[in-house]
């Protein structure tokens, strides 16, 4: 992991920007764990033996790009770990998305099911009332360019691939993603992005507000929003 990736540090909390492709946890042999490049990171970094303690908080999808939080204690896992469950954090994320939404702004729900075994996330129909999961962000549009849009999102709640498929639900297909409609290619991975995380620092209670531009390969008109 490059220094240059690390957005915030302290001795309870590490706050990192994931690459495309990137895998949070659980990564195969011939994918790359930004869990894993962590906490080399650290162990190099404060010359630590043995194994480096690293809770997971909260995940991106492989293809998406930006800000991950992990804990560097047990307490400070625990306790982040339940302002996402509550939903008292906040989440926004920049999209490119293949077509301009209508209305510009405005708030999705959807009922979702993910089946077992499936790769992708859809929206519920009659037949999986039991299984659905509420699911709710809002968006804004930014800026549009050649019958695309940038679009800002925050998650209300946080489901499995969540963004992609209501995007995709309203004509609005994430650049790049194909699993759920997209016809246009990205350079790497998605054109979604998680550019700002706001949370409590799980010891000081301090207000810890994290951003991260989009990658360099993102188009010009969609990285120059004031």
């Amino acid at each position: 992991m490059h220094p240059s990736q690390i957005l915030y540090e302290d001795n309870h909390l590490l706050i990192v920007d994931k690459p495309a492709d990137w895998v949070v946890q659980g990564a195969t042999a011939d994918q790359r764990s930004l869990l894993e490049s962590a906490r080399t990171y650290l162990k190099h970094k404060y010359h630590k033996p043995g194994n480096v303690y690293l809770g997971v908080v909260s995940r991106l999808d492989a293809p998406v790009t930006g800000i991950v939080p992990f804990a560097r204690t047990s307490k400070s896992a625990s306790r982040l770990s339940d302002q996402f469950r509550e939903r008292t954090t906040r989440k926004f994320y920049w999209a490119i998305v293949e077509r301009l939404p209508n209305p510009i702004s405005g708030q999705l729900e959807h009922d979702l099911v993910r089946p077992e075994h499936a790769n992708r996330t859809r929206v519920a129909d009659s037949a999986h009332p039991q299984t659905a999961q509420r699911a709710i962000l809002n968006y804004r549009l930014l800026r549009s360019h050649a019958g695309q849009g940038l679009l800002e999102i925050e998650l209300i709640t946080g489901r499995k691939h969540q963004i992609r498929c209501q995007l995709s639900a309203i004509d609005c297909p994430i650049l790049g993603d194909s699993l759920y409609g997209a016809r246009e290619t990205f350079p790497q991975g998605i054109a979604l992005h998680c550019h700002r995380v706001v949370l409590q620092h799980p010891t000081t209670q301090a207000l810890v507000d994290v951003s991260a531009p989009p990658p360099i390969y993102w188009p010009s008109w969609a990285r120059s929003v004031p």
